[in-house]
């Protein structure tokens, strides 16, 4: 007897008016909404920039002062005359599907100039604007752009940044704080590794660095850092690492290469063509 009145139940729900959905919707916790799938791709317009050394850096943004909107930043290394090469930018944005170009400039105490060289493995979206590691010539710095007034602004590395000698670099944040982290050997074998950890107590404080050292297996892969300051790396097997205690996770998880994804995601509603909730 039970059937039809479930039956009856799941008709009527597929027929809700719109508004009442988006009223349901909008009292739900994020978390929960996040389970909803649109299944949707965004293929993206032509951009402007031609990538003649296949070195570019891409950098995703939620900007969510301006209507819960996505932007895309995309720096390039371009040729220009003498010759010599020079890093310019474009930015793309969801709400208009649009690429437009934007002037690199920076107020600085050093003299800049051009910057040559981007890290590409540095991006970090952090304090709503995207960071990446640059040089200019023998001058390394933190290259930020606010999504909000789209400003490119300096942030000055470590003062012995330059000192150590490392094969990986990445910008992470580190429970609410900017950091940077070299992974390095330890000995002339490369079978230890050691992980340096440079924490920005004070955002945009060059004096508020401070270094922490520790000893690890040969890190092979880095994904990121989660919630609670543990790191995401891979050695022999994927294991979540804590710098402080320095005790391992071993995550039983054969294939690794979505992890990455997980350490930075950020919950969102933004829709890719229809209205957002």
């Amino acid at each position: 007897m039970s059937h039809p009145r479930e039956k009856s139940i799941l008709f009527l729900s597929e027929h809700l008016p719109y508004d009442v959905v988006f009223d349901i919707l909008t009292l739900l916790p994020v978390k929960s909404l996040i389970r909803f799938s649109i299944r949707k791709f965004k293929l993206l317009p032509p951009h402007h920039l031609t990538d003649v050394f296949d070195h570019v850096a891409l950098g995703l943004a939620y900007n969510s002062q301006n209507n819960n909107d996505f932007k895309i930043l995309r720096l390039t290394l371009v040729w220009e005359e003498e010759p010599r090469v020079s890093v310019e930018a474009e930015v793309y944005t969801l709400s208009t599907d649009s690429w437009r170009r934007v002037v690199i400039s920076v107020e600085s105490e050093h003299d800049i100039g051009s910057i040559n060289y981007i890290y590409r493995s540095s991006c970090l979206f952090f304090n709503g604007a995207l960071h990446f590691i640059v040089a200019c010539w023998a001058y390394y710095f933190i290259l930020s752009f606010d999504v909000n007034d789209e400003r490119f602004r300096e942030i000055m590395l470590p003062p012995n940044y330059l000192d150590e000698v490392g094969y990986s670099e990445h910008l992470v944040m580190i429970k609410g704080s900017l950091a940077l982290i070299i992974f390095g050997k330890d000995d002339y074998y490369g079978i230890t590794g050691v992980c340096k950890i440079w924490v920005m107590r004070e955002y945009g404080v060059v004096e508020s660095w401070t270094k922490t050292c520790v000893t690890t297996d040969w890190v092979r892969e880095f994904y990121g850092c989660i919630d609670n300051g543990e790191l995401l790396i891979k050695t022999t097997r994927l294991v979540s690492f804590d710098p402080e205690s320095l005790k391992e996770n071993v995550l039983a998880i054969e294939d690794a290469k979505w992890v990455g994804y997980t350490a930075n995601s950020m919950e969102s509603l933004v829709l890719l063509d229809e209205i957002s909730l």
